[in-house]
């Protein structure tokens, strides 16, 4: 079992800059051929927010995944790294299958569903956040943070969907609960529908508070509460 060193006081300590935000908007690629990169970003169906250029010198493209607050730039002399040499780059989903299945109508490869093998982090596969096993198949407990499946731009620049379906408790700051695109929410409430589901073969009768019992289970879920039964 791995051990992780923590400084209890610096844990336990609130930043002395709370009054200012720090908010992560910009991720740079190295890529080796500018036009074949934003025609696959293109085709991804990420929005795109800039093509800058000055000559043949100096060259700037700016993407923004669907729903994401944070965006790519790629270009020509913008990065001293090695095209294709940036990898982990993760793109956290609520539904994997719908997110994979996107990519697959798009025409861009992508890799089957794959989990991690437990304690086990050594082996042959290219490393991720799990180590470098990677066992096929969504996670079968379909615990969240677990299922991943990986993807690749034209340079090699490595990209993985993240399963993210219940936040663990202070990921969320705030009280407030908030999506981030219509197929979120409805995936959300998909989870909720078949949750209630189970709770109303418990009870042994329909559930007239249902909205009620909805809410509760979408804020507790997103906040990394434990789930209403």
């Amino acid at each position: 079992m791995a051990t992780v060193e923590i400084n209890r006081d610096a844990a336990a300590k609130p930043s002395a800059s709370r009054g200012l935000d720090l908010k992560l908007e910009v991720v740079v690629i190295p890529v080796s051929d500018v036009d074949r990169a934003k025609a696959f970003y293109t085709r991804l169906g990420w929005r795109l927010d800039a093509d800058f250029t000055s000559g043949d010198d100096w060259r700037v493209i700016q993407f923004t995944p669907p729903g994401s607050a944070c965006s790519v730039i790629f270009g020509r002399n913008v990065t001293p790294a090695a095209p294709g040499s940036v990898r982990g780059l993760y793109l956290i989903v609520s539904d994997l299958e719908a997110a994979r299945q996107d990519l697959l109508d798009r025409g861009i490869a992508v890799s089957a569903p794959f989990h991690g093998g437990g304690d086990v982090h050594a082996g042959p596969d290219e490393p991720y956040l799990f180590g470098s096993v990677r066992v096929s198949g969504a996670d079968p407990k379909h615990g969240s943070y677990s299922s991943f499946a990986s993807f690749s731009d034209p340079d090699g620049n490595g990209w993985l969907f993240q399963e993210v379906t219940t936040r663990l408790p202070g990921r969320i700051e705030g009280g407030s609960t908030t999506f981030a695109s219509t197929v979120e929410l409805a995936a959300t409430l998909r989870r909720a529908a078949a949750a209630h589901g189970e709770h109303e073969k418990r009870t042994g009768g329909h559930d007239e508070n249902w909205a009620d019992w909805y809410a509760d289970y979408i804020v507790r879920e997103q906040a990394g509460q434990p789930l209403p039964s």
